[in-house]
């Protein structure tokens, strides 16, 4: 079999995984590839220290695909009711352009103040209003575009355009893996199809592509591609493998700075790893029947976000830095993005995801890992608290004023920060944009956000931007 065929077959089951590498760990590369100054080639997966002292040790982002409602949730505003159906002058950026007046949709749900901290929540949460106590909630969230694919990438990867590397990988590129068996970044999307403009969300841009998020499927094989083929013992494999590494570190020696195939040759060992030991990391089914209970799996409704959050704690127990999860997914009412009813879209989003979002709070704290876990709610934005058309409750995109929150590492707890004006349209007291949310996560993580850089193009890139920015301190404990 010549070289470029023997790829070709080994590279179908396992170039989807090109995550990290194991090469190192028996100074096989060290031996093989230099870089231009001499020194020798190093595993970009291989675990570093934090630049200070970390509150938090991994990431679970919940990612509420295509814009909840901030006034039907958590941002309440009395004066929506009294106004509901009325027409005013208010000036609104969303899908549909600028306009200056709107029809008022007073919200369809009551709002209570809950736990010691009288936090206020709609009746749509009604398991998360009993956690409010662990959450900081940040109610005056901005970003610079009302449009899904725009705002999803900076949500993701901090710009507005394409090619940039994503949170998951910033986090991966600073910190390394804490576990060289399973992959440092995992991605787990709706079954009703992923997010606008794909992979882009979950890309490495310009880092190396070990950096990229990996795909984790909640029902059938976790991971596809992973098992051997039929009839190939583990030997056989290894065998393969090590031929595979002779002639592709041959090749590698004198293009060190050939990122995709240094994560090639670093996909073939993770994947060989991951068959190993990634089938217990994932095998949630093991977990008791009162475990899966709590999380709703035994509900047809909860049973899909419920065993993603369950897998996702399992994730995080084994030293996954950063677990993204997308609840919503293709087009319209498959997702939070409410243009029509918006009392069904709402309805049938908040019921899917309440309990389980509820029970991986209540898990990870009474598994001690709730202090050293940095949990992460939101959409790419919010919406507007007027009607997008002449009759119906639908409303339009609203980038200039929504709510995330956070718990877990790092948090305080119990806390509001940040107001939008009285219909919730515009933050107005200390708006903080997408890249202070992340300065923050990467504070929180023990990486300085306006330090961590990578050179590219000529220049010091950041997740963060070439501003200074500062975290959210307010909710930092």
């Amino acid at each position: 079999m010549n070289r470029r065929n023997f790829l070709r077959d080994m590279g179908a089951g396992f170039t989807s995984l090109a995550l990290a590498d194991m090469l190192t760990k028996d100074g096989f590369l060290n031996s093989t590839a230099h870089a231009a100054d001499g020194s020798a080639w190093q595993n970009p997966l291989l675990e570093k220290a934090p630049m200070f002292a970390p509150k938090a040790k991994s990431v679970i982002f919940l990612f509420m695909y295509g814009g909840p409602s901030q006034v039907d949730t958590f941002d309440y505003k009395p004066l929506l009711y009294k106004l509901d159906g009325k027409d005013i002058p208010i000036k609104t950026h969303g899908r549909g352009g600028h306009k200056n007046t709107g029809r008022v949709v007073g919200p369809k749900w009551d709002f209570k103040q809950h736990g010691k901290s009288g936090q206020w929540v709609s009746d749509l949460f009604p398991h998360l209003a009993k956690h409010v106590d662990d959450i900081a909630f940040i109610k005056s969230m901005q970003a610079d575009s009302p449009i899904h694919g725009s705002a999803m990438l900076q949500m993701n990867s901090g710009q507005i355009i394409s090619g940039n590397p994503t949170m998951g990988s910033w986090v991966n590129y600073g910190l390394g893996s804490v576990n060289q068996n399973l992959p440092g970044y995992v991605v787990m999307l709706d079954s009703k199809g992923g997010p606008i403009s794909g992979a882009k969300n979950w890309t490495s841009g310009y880092m190396p592509a070990s950096y990229q998020g990996t795909m984790m499927r909640s029902k059938g094989a976790p991971i596809l591609d992973l098992n051997p083929q039929k009839g190939m013992s583990r030997d056989q494999q290894r065998i393969m493998l090590d031929s595979l590494k002779k002639y592709n570190s041959q090749h590698l020696a004198d293009r060190v700075d050939n990122s995709n195939l240094a994560a090639r040759i670093s996909s073939y060992e993770l994947a060989f790893n991951m068959q190993k030991h990634a089938p217990e990391a994932v095998d949630w089914q093991s977990e008791s029947k009162t475990t899966k209970e709590m999380y709703g799996i035994n509900d047809s409704y909860t049973e899909e976000f419920g065993t993603k959050c369950l897998m996702a704690r399992r994730m995080v127990e084994r030293g996954v830095r950063f677990v993204q999860l997308y609840a919503g997914g293709g087009h319209n009412d498959d997702n939070w993005d409410a243009h029509g009813d918006l009392v069904k879209n709402h309805t049938h989003h908040c019921r899917r995801t309440d309990l389980p979002i509820a029970s991986l709070l209540q898990d990870l704290k009474q598994r001690g890992l709730l202090d050293e876990t940095l949990v992460v709610w939101g959409g790419e934005f919010g919406r507007q608290p007027t009607a997008e058309y002449a009759k119906g409750t639908g409303r339009d995109h609203n980038a200039k004023g929504f709510t995330m929150w956070m718990a877990g590492g790092g948090i305080k707890g119990g806390v509001s920060v940040g107001e939008t004006d009285e219909l919730g349209n515009e933050a107005v007291v200390d708006p903080f944009h997408v890249n202070n949310m992340h300065a923050t996560i990467l504070q929180l993580m023990g990486l300085d956000p306006n330090a961590l850089n990578y050179f590219y193009g000529g220049l010091d890139r950041k997740l963060v931007g070439v501003e200074h920015t500062k975290p959210i301190h307010q909710i930092m404990a």
